[in-house]
Formats: C-alpha cells, structure tokens, sequence
C-alpha cells in the first residue's frame, strides 16, 4: 500500500502547510490576544483610580481565580486532544462523548468550587498574605467573581471542542464575545458608575454566561446535522469516563503546578510590598500578551498533531510540529523587539502611578529575553495536547516546579525581585528543553503506536 501512487499522493497532500497552520492559528490568536488586553483593562482601570489598593486587590483575585479555573484547563486541553484524534479517525460518536462528558465534568467541578467558596477564598487569602486593606477588596471582588466558574469551565470545554474538529472560528467567536462584553462593562461600571473592584469582577461573570450562550448555539447547531443517536449511555456510565481520566488526570496535576508557580511569583511578589506587587501585575500583563498570542500556534499543533495521531500520519505529525515551531520562533523574536521598543509605552498605558511606573522599569528588562526563553515550552504543550502525552507533561512540569522553579527562587532570594523573575525564566527554559527532549527521543516514537 505504501508503495500505491495514489495513497502517496493522498499522503502528501494531506500533510499540513503553512496555509493550514494559520487557518487554525490565526483565529486562536486574535481570540487569544483579547484575553490580555482584557487584563490590560482591568489594570489599567484600577490602576487610573486613586488608591494603589484596588490594583493590587484585583491583582490578587485575577490571581487567584488564575489558579482556581486555569487549574481546571485541562478541559479545554484534554478535550481538544481527544476530539482532534477522534476527528482523525472518523469516530463521530466518540466526538459527541468527548463533548458530553466535559461537559458534565465541568459543571459538576462547578458547583463543588460554588459550595465550598468560602474556605477556598480564606485559604488563598492566607497563602497570598497582603496587607490588610487590599485584601478586604480582594474579597470583595472574588466573592462576585465565583460566580462566574459554571460558564467559564463550560467555556473551555467548547473552546477545546471545536478547535479539536479544527474549526478555530467559533472558539474566535467565543472569546471575542467573553472580552468584549467584559471590556465593554468593565468601563462602564468604573468610569460610569463609578464601582471599583465590583465592577470589574460583575462585568467578568455576565461576559462568561454570554460567551457560553455563543458556545452552546453553535454546537446545538452542528449537533443538529449529524443524525445520529446520542450516546447518552456513555454520558451516565461512570466507567465510560476510563478514556477521559486517563488523558485529564496527569493533564490537572500539570495544570496545578504550573498555576503554582506563578500564584507563587504573585505571592512572594505581594511579600515584597504593594509597590512590587503592582509592578509585577503590570509586567505580567505583557507577559500574558506574548504567551497568549504565541498560544495561537500552539492551539495550531494541538489540532493538527491531533489530527494525524488520529490517522496514524507520522509524516503529518512531523511537519505539524516543524511548521508551528518555526512560525512560534519568528514570533517570540517580534515580541522581545516589541517590548525593547514600546514596554515603557505600555507600563504607562497600564498605570500613572509614577511609583509603579518606576519600579516596573526596573524590571522591564526581564520581559525582553522572555520570548525566546518560553516559547518553546508554549509550542510543545500543544504538540503533547495533541498527542495526548499527558503524563509526560505532568512529569516535565513536576521537575520544572519542584527542582527548578522553588530551589532557583530560594537560593536567588538576596537578588529580591530579580530573583524571581530569574527563577520564573529558569522554569520556562527548562519546560522547553524538557519537553524537546522528550520529543525527540519518546514521543514521536510512541505516539502512534497501537
């Protein structure tokens, strides 16, 4: 068969191009650039207010909430994986068991995050140890913004469905339609209404209920031209849910230390003072920017790596990766142009309080060299995603946490906040040396195997 001319043309025309990666990147990276600069307008309305509190009170809760829900990413990553391979083989039953059982998953995660909010919010309270008077507003803010978790854990199972079917526009749709909403209402609350943090966490939950109502609409709809039955009896049955856990299971641990960490540099940053904590609020705004714009690709890798597991296409696999690795590479040396240029730029956009723009400058220099540093472990994650390797994943993240990240940060501690941002780089480096380590030597090799 390999030798038939006409199954090679078949697989060489199947292989993906350049073409096809931005088909799928281009969309995820306009949806995902609406993401920071949603946090960009958080800060920079709280930062344009009169008291350096509220910025430091939304910093704190985003964070928070950046551990509680992206600690359940795993939905939108595991989903994803599973689609993309399910979609590559043709299976269209095991397309509506992936969505349903996220689905049912997410909300059931839900509600257990609703019912015990109040320890949740006194334990992250007490790990973050801020000064008193932000912390009453970081209450404030995370007690509204809890009720937000149904629709945005919901969220990113849809986001990882339709990117798994290798359709990058509804999730577009989707998350212009979170952003827009939560910009649109963020200022309008603040500069209207004149809230504070109340008004930027009720702008957050009513644009993740409209985000989700966009989500739902388009899958009833897809849904509706397939008629065939639903299996619901894979939806009720605790053990149809083997395949789901197996892939989730090491994709949360994974998840958790990585939201660890950077709860940790906002923690020890909160430890330093309010000044330091402002400013690394500000710079984590750009870092967001870059990481979630280089996501784009990543999300590309995910489905296309997903796609040819799925087939059993090791020549698709191989140039998915090749393709998306040098686009990731062409854009992590735009961003640490970008920010040489225009970062003062931003951090006055951000905040005019001088004492913030001071400190933030100071360490403005870190996010220059990030780029190159990171985006190798932000292109691999999706390349793992699709291939659902998630317990090598989980490994790489454990060591990069444990036996990087912590020992770097406490033997650092004299450099102060330099010794974190060194720390948070050591991390990101060697989660991308991990993970093309494993590449090239393991998974390529055992991805496609029966």
């Amino acid at each position: 068969m390999g030798s038939d001319p006409v199954s090679l043309a078949n697989q060489m025309s199947s292989l993906p191009n350049n073409r096809e990666v931005w088909r799928i990147a281009a969309p995820m990276m306009l949806s995902n650039i609406s993401v920071p600069l949603l946090g960009m307008v958080d800060t920079g309305v709280t930062g344009h207010l009169e008291d350096a509190r509220y910025l430091a009170a939304v910093a704190i809760g985003s964070a928070i909430f950046g551990f509680i829900f992206f600690g359940f990413n795993f939905l939108r990553m595991g989903t994803t994986g599973i689609t993309a391979q399910r979609f590559g083989a043709d299976d269209r039953e095991g397309l509506k068991v992936a969505l349903g059982q996220a689905l049912i998953v997410s909300f059931a995660i839900a509600l257990i995050i609703i019912v015990f909010q109040m320890p949740i919010a006194d334990l992250s309270m007490g790990l973050l140890g801020a000064d008193s008077l932000v912390v009453g507003h970081a209450y404030e803010y995370f007690y509204i913004r809890i009720w937000s978790a149904p629709a945005t854990l919901a969220n990113f199972v849809l986001i990882g469905w339709f990117l798994g079917l290798q359709n990058a526009r509804v999730p577009l749709y989707i998350v212009l339609v979170i952003n827009l909403t939560n910009i649109v209402l963020d200022l309008f609350f603040v500069l209207v209404l004149n809230m504070d943090v109340d008004g930027v966490a009720a702008a957050s939950v009513i644009a993740e209920i409209a985000g989700l109502v966009v989500g739902l609409f388009f899958a009833f709809k897809l849904l509706k031209t397939d008629s065939g039955p639903f299996p619901v009896s894979k939806l009720t049955s605790l053990g149809e849910y083997k395949a789901f856990f197996a892939v989730n299971a090491h994709l949360l641990v994974r998840t958790m230390a990585l939201i660890f960490t950077f709860f940790f540099v906002t923690a020890a940053g909160a430890r330093m003072g309010a000044m330091i904590l402002a400013a690394n609020a500000v710079l984590m705004n750009l870092m967001s920017l870059m990481s979630f714009a280089l996501d784009g690709l990543a999300h590309a890798a995910e489905a296309l790596v997903g796609k040819a597991v799925g087939r059993k296409d090791l020549a698709a696999l191989k140039q998915s990766v090749t393709l998306t690795l040098r686009w990731s590479l062409y854009f992590a040396l735009g961003f640490c142009l970008f920010f040489f240029v225009a970062g003062p730029v931003l951090i006055r956009l951000l905040t005019d309080i001088e004492d913030v723009v001071a400190v933030t400058l100071v360490y403005l220099p870190w996010m220059t060299i990030m780029p190159l540093i990171a985006f190798w472990s932000y292109l691999y994650d999706g390349v793992f995603v699709g291939a659902t390797r998630s317990r090598e994943m989980r490994n790489i993240m454990l060591v990069s946490t444990f036996l990087v990240f912590i020992p770097a940060w406490f033997l650092t501690q004299s450099l102060g906040n330099h010794g974190l941002w060194l720390a948070l780089t050591l991390f990101l480096g060697s989660r991308g040396l991990g993970m093309h380590y494993y590449y090239k030597t393991r998974v390529v090799n055992l991805t496609l195997a029966p």
